[in-house]
């Protein structure tokens, strides 16, 4: 198997990236490990993961149910910290971070789609849209603004005023997906992004991501099981005891 890392070196007393590609890389992950405890037996779900993310990178995690897709999912995001272990987004270590500077990284930087959507079903999709931006501290006028421009690129621009509880299930996750994109971040992580939906729903967001993937510059990574959505990402990788392989 393929290494999952390129030629990038770390100097983790400064937190800092070197390297000839610099410029291209997004996210550097470096020896990360997590332990859970389950009934009091501690089981080490990752064990020494390495990964480097470039700008504008399409990567799938694949795999069986149960080997940490998620759970690496989630520590990219900065869901969760690791037990040990480095994160760099632009060469800045940012688990250095206290947990209120790591929040609004987060809300910048990173946007997130999940199975299940998590909107709030009596807001209308423009005001579900618009919870980032507001959240980032910025007018009302401008949240209504961003999130009107995104909804519209999604397609749901006759769909702006409706109830998200009375739109249909593709049409929900396309107002997730404009939520999680409205402030631009640099980097989108979905977490089975297609899980509940029929083939034709599921295909229309995978045609949305890709596209958005292609004219935001942003770098997708996707935990999937659907092998047409991860055949269409650049790289696939899996989880084999706890460490990263490139499966293609």
């Amino acid at each position: 198997m393929a290494n999952v890392t390129k030629d990038t070196e770390i100097d983790t007393s400064q937190g800092q990236v070197k390297g000839i590609s610099d410029h291209r890389v997004a996210i550097c992950a470096r020896h990360l490990k997590k332990r859970f405890s389950n009934g009091g037996v501690s089981i080490e779900v990752l064990t020494d993961i390495n990964l480097d993310l470039s700008v504008g990178e399409t990567v799938a995690i694949i795999g069986a149910s149960g080997i940490g897709k998620s759970t690496l999912l989630h520590i990219l995001g900065t869901l969760e910290r690791p037990d040990s272990g480095t994160l760099l987004f632009r060469g800045e270590d940012v688990f250095r971070y206290d947990d209120m500077k790591l929040a609004n990284f987060r809300n910048q930087s990173i946007g997130f789609v999940f199975q299940f959507h998590h909107l709030l079903p009596e807001f209308s999709a423009l005001e579900n849209a618009m919870m980032p931006v507001l959240i980032n501290g910025m007018s009302k006028q401008h949240a209504a603004e961003a999130a009107e421009a995104i909804l519209v690129k999604v397609g749901l621009q006759e769909r702006l005023k409706y109830r998200v509880g009375k739109l249909s299930g593709g049409e929900q996750q396309r107002v997730a997906l404009a939520r999680a994109l409205v402030l631009r971040p640099a980097v989108l992580l979905a977490d089975e992004p297609t899980g509940n939906l029929d083939k034709g729903n599921s295909e229309q967001v995978h045609e949305l991501l890709l596209t958005l993937n292609q004219e935001l510059n942003m770098t997708l990574v996707v935990v999937t099981h659907n092998m047409e959505l991860s055949s269409q990402m650049s790289r696939q990788v899996t989880i084999v005891d706890g460490r990263l392989q490139e499966t293609n």
